[in-house]
């Protein structure tokens, strides 16, 4: 089955405390996209890869590409305002006729094992979804107007990237957000939103998304030890 990813990054990096977009910066060498590129150009589970990045830096993307040989890449669109908005540019920059998987990634997860990418497409392809996320470990608390209460753990999990589903499913949902007005901090939320049920897959610590100062110091650290 073809399974398309869509990696969105047009974001500015204003959280990571940042003088240029985190995604651009470079790490143990080589921009902090590139690693992230490599994970997809290098899993035989993906057919293509269609980025969302801001007017300015589709030429840079397109240098990058060459540079480093990601030759998946079928598609660079400009990005939009917010996140779902970018992930929408990408998939509709797709073949209305597509009957294959989506593969939704962030671009600041550069360290996503090889071997859980893999496992995740090929699950996702046999169940019609997959959700990546880790089940918590932590004692978790949550903060209200009466005080302090308790999470049961075994019933959280924390969501990361790729998030895989069926082509016309996230079509749909993206399409009745727009109608309602409706925007979620990721595509599971719209899904949802839209009546669609998916499955949750085991991800990994090691896929943590680079947000902030300490993210990119721990990742400074991965990257120079590689």
């Amino acid at each position: 089955m073809m399974t398309t990813a869509i990696i969105p990054a047009a974001g500015t990096g204003s959280r990571s405390g940042l003088s240029q977009p985190k995604q651009f910066m470079k790490f143990g060498g080589r921009e902090l996209i590139v690693w992230t590129l490599e994970r997809f150009q290098n899993c035989d589970e993906i057919t293509d890869i269609v980025l969302a990045t801001s007017k300015e830096s589709i030429g840079f993307l397109g240098e990058l590409a060459d540079k480093y040989g990601i030759t998946k890449i079928s598609g660079i669109v400009e990005g939009g305002a917010q996140r779902q908005d970018s992930v929408y540019r990408a998939l509709s920059s797709l073949p209305s006729s597509y009957e294959g998987l989506i593969a939704v990634h962030d671009a600041a997860r550069p360290l996503i094992p090889p071997d859980v990418l893999s496992a995740g497409i090929r699950f996702a392809a046999e169940k019609g979804s997959a959700l990546f996320a880790l089940k918590a470990k932590d004692t978790l608390i949550q903060k209200g107007p009466s005080g302090i209460g308790y999470l049961n753990r075994d019933n959280v999990y924390q969501v990361q990237t790729p998030q895989i589903f069926r082509y016309k499913e996230l079509k749909d949902s993206f399409e009745l957000a727009y109608k309602t007005g409706f925007y979620g901090t990721d595509e599971s939320m719209l899904m949802q939103n839209a009546g669609y049920s998916f499955e949750i897959f085991e991800g990994s610590v090691f896929s943590f998304k680079v947000t902030g100062p300490d993210d990119v110091e721990l990742f400074r650290l991965l990257s120079s030890a590689d």
